[in-house]
């Protein structure tokens, strides 16, 4: 045959390429409740994306990188995730599935590409898991400190620690354990096995204290404001991405995964009522919202604490310290501290649902597809992945895991955008009831949209400085986040090879899967 195949030619080669039916019928199999409206939705990307970010990221990005201009750095950190917001929202209305970028990759580009997709997506949603814990520990210590509970040091560290002025290059071990962080994922397992309906529910609840939080500290915070605290702007630059214009990007890709829960949305098309709607509202929908809260609150916060001293697990913590307001400091530990637990609950939701969709896909063990017949969940897998990211979590600090969940984020946030563009040209004829804007150019018959290259680009100006962070560390002798990383797709591409591949329903089309 020609090479010059047409591409629906081509697209007919594949043999584990679902069909859109196919994969239609065996999402309305499974007797997930569909009670999610588009409120809730939006409230469930709203309460997974305001969180570390604006709760514990900031500081660290501000103080290590850009100082004030971490503002530009959330810009462009929203930019890359508002183009991807937009191919999501063009594949959810077209596709409303469950299993999101998983499921989108195995219509377009088929079961190899959704394999890798989807284990992108498990470290992203796992390790983000483990950021957001770690920053829920955090708060909650010092809101347990506010009424003189202090917990002994090895119950308040992880058993592996950066060593202070290290860079990250060096790192210790012993025996400790994020106790608070442990407990806080695995009451969270609990509920989200419970049931999606009562999880919706705590989640707006926890959303509306949040959000009322922050926008409490705001009001009383801007009194607050020293302009001074604010020049230089941009400091001068040093080496290693540290300040200039180098550092803003480096503090981009540190911040990035703290946009990522947007995405948690598109998982949710089989509990959604009217998913072709309401999923790309909540989806576009949260990332706006989000956006304005993070660059409001880091603001104020930058106005409020110079940025040397915001290299902390807590600065807003700091900030109400040094307002002189211990009220407000409780209400902001208080706030930061249940606030997280929405975003846990939401990361946690999309992990399980993609961990669902590829078990009834038979890539892994059928127990993560298993569906609970009282709570009518995948409960079993839900227990077994909130034991995993419990251990991660006493385990891994927040210096290391950051930078994985970021590459994790925009490695997968660029096949979405992909995909976009692989649908336009293999099924030009699709209804998509939401297109992406700014349309595309065709070279020699091939449609390119403007929108998703747009995400490609800045997907990959968020990996190259995690990319050099992670060859400096080797270099210096911390070969921790390498192995973790390379370890990692190791053990996805040797699962997909032997067992995945044979396991697989589209190898067995008789296999069944339990539900």
């Amino acid at each position: 045959m020609s090479k010059h195949s047409s591409p629906s030619t081509r697209r007919r080669r594949d043999p584990r390429r679902k069909t859109m039916h196919q994969i239609t019928a065996e999402n309305d199999s499974v007797t997930l409740k569909r009670s999610l409206t588009a409120t809730q939705l939006l409230l469930m990307g709203v309460g997974t994306t305001v969180g570390a970010g604006v709760y514990v990221m900031t500081g660290t990005a501000a103080a290590e990188y850009a100082g004030p201009a971490v503002l530009l750095a959330f810009l462009i950190a929203a930019a890359a995730c508002l183009f991807t917001a937009f191919c999501y929202g063009e594949l959810a209305s077209t596709f409303p599935v469950s299993g999101s970028s998983y499921s989108y990759a195995y219509i377009s580009m088929g079961e190899r590409a959704a394999w890798h997709v989807s284990w992108l997506m498990l470290l992203e949603y796992g390790i983000s898991c483990t950021a957001v814990a770690a920053g829920l520990s955090g708060y909650m210590n010092s809101l347990l400190g506010i009424f003189n509970i202090h917990l002994p040091v090895w119950l308040t560290q992880t058993s592996l620690q950066p060593v202070p002025g290290s860079e990250g290059t060096a790192l210790t071990a012993g025996f400790r354990l994020d106790l608070i962080g442990f407990i806080s994922v695995l009451l969270v397992t609990a509920l989200l096995a419970r049931g999606v309906e009562e999880s919706a529910r705590f989640n707006s609840l926890v959303v509306a204290l949040k959000i009322g939080v922050l926008f409490l500290f705001l009001i009383i915070g801007v009194s607050y404001i020293t302009p001074a605290n604010w020049h230089p702007f941009i400091p001068p630059a040093q080496e290693h991405f540290h300040f200039g214009v180098a550092g803003i990007f480096r503090a981009a890709s540190i911040i990035f995964f703290a946009y990522g829960g947007f995405e948690a949305v598109s998982t949710a098309s089989s509990e959604a009522r009217n998913p072709t709607r309401d999923i790309p509202i909540g989806i576009i929908g949260s990332l706006l919202i989000c956006t304005l809260i993070y660059v409001a609150v880091a603001a104020v916060l930058l106005g409020i604490v110079p940025y040397t001293k915001l290299n902390v697990a807590d600065p807003l913590a700091v900030a109400t310290e040094a307002m002189g307001k211990p009220w407000l400091a409780l209400l902001v530990n208080g706030g930061a501290t249940i606030g997280l637990s929405s975003v846990l609950l939401g990361l946690m939701y999309g992990q399980s649902r993609i961990l669902l969709t590829t078990g009834r896909d038979g890539l892994i063990p059928s127990v993560f597809s298993k569906i609970h017949k009282r709570y009518r969940t995948p409960a079993h897998g839900t227990f077994i992945m909130g034991a995993i990211i419990a251990l991660m979590t006493a385990t891994l600090p927040i210096d290391i895991i950051s930078d994985l969940v970021s590459l994790g984020t925009a490695l997968a946030f660029a096949m979405v955008c992909f995909t976009v563009i692989w649908q336009r040209n293999y099924a030009a004829d699709t209804r998509r009831p939401f297109s992406v804007p700014l349309g595309g150019i065709r070279i020699r018959g091939f449609w390119i949209g403007v929108t998703p290259v747009l995400g490609i680009i800045f997907c990959l100006i968020m990996i190259l400085p995690l990319i050099f962070n992670m060859i400096h560390a080797l270099l210096g002798g911390n070969p921790v986040p390498v192995i973790l990383l390379v370890t990692y797709f190791l053990i996805g591409a040797l699962t997909y090879r032997f067992y995945g591949y044979h396991n697989s329903r589209m190898a067995n089309p008789s296999a069944s899967t339990e539900s």
